[in-house]
């Protein structure tokens, strides 16, 4: 091992509580996820969902994803919406890509990194977002189902 690359948390069967702001993540429930922008499966700010996910040749996405996986992969469409201007953070349970569109831009993030060990939280990744509609477009996830948050940091 290097500083680069720590040893791995050795975790115990039950996880560890989520970090300030993510305390929905505990209490994920199931959804299905969309397989396009009218389909667009709609997220709840705060809460967590496990969604199940469509094999990536059955997702129309909305822009092209930078990183959009094989046919193999697996992918869905969300949305959200954003009440009030602020920093949100999108929570993954994998290393899947994310697209976070306000039509047909993308946001650029200003933040990302891994979730604390043991929470099941594996990425993170910050926007500053304005009021509106958002879609959360998931690319190249290597599993058919995928924890995931939107959450509005303090």
């Amino acid at each position: 091992m290097t500083a680069d690359h720590p040893a791995a948390a050795t975790c115990s069967a039950t996880l560890a509580p989520p970090p300030a702001g993510l305390e929905g993540w505990s209490t994920a429930h199931p959804i299905k996820g969309g397989a396009s922008e009218a389909k667009a499966t709609l997220l709840q700010i705060g809460s967590g969902v496990t969604a199940t996910l469509l094999p990536t040749p059955k997702v129309a996405y909305a822009v092209r994803p930078e990183k959009p996986g094989g046919s193999v992969s697996s992918g869905g469409m969300f949305a959200f919406v954003v009440p009030s201007a602020g920093r949100y953070r999108v929570a993954l349970g994998s290393g899947a890509w994310i697209d976070v569109l306000n039509g047909t831009a993308p946001a650029v993030s200003v933040a990302h990194g891994h979730g604390p060990d043991c929470t099941g939280i594996r990425k993170m990744v910050d926007f500053d977002l304005q009021p509106g509609r958002y879609l959360l477009q998931i690319a190249g996830n290597a599993g058919a189902t995928l924890p995931l948050m939107v959450a509005r940091l303090p």
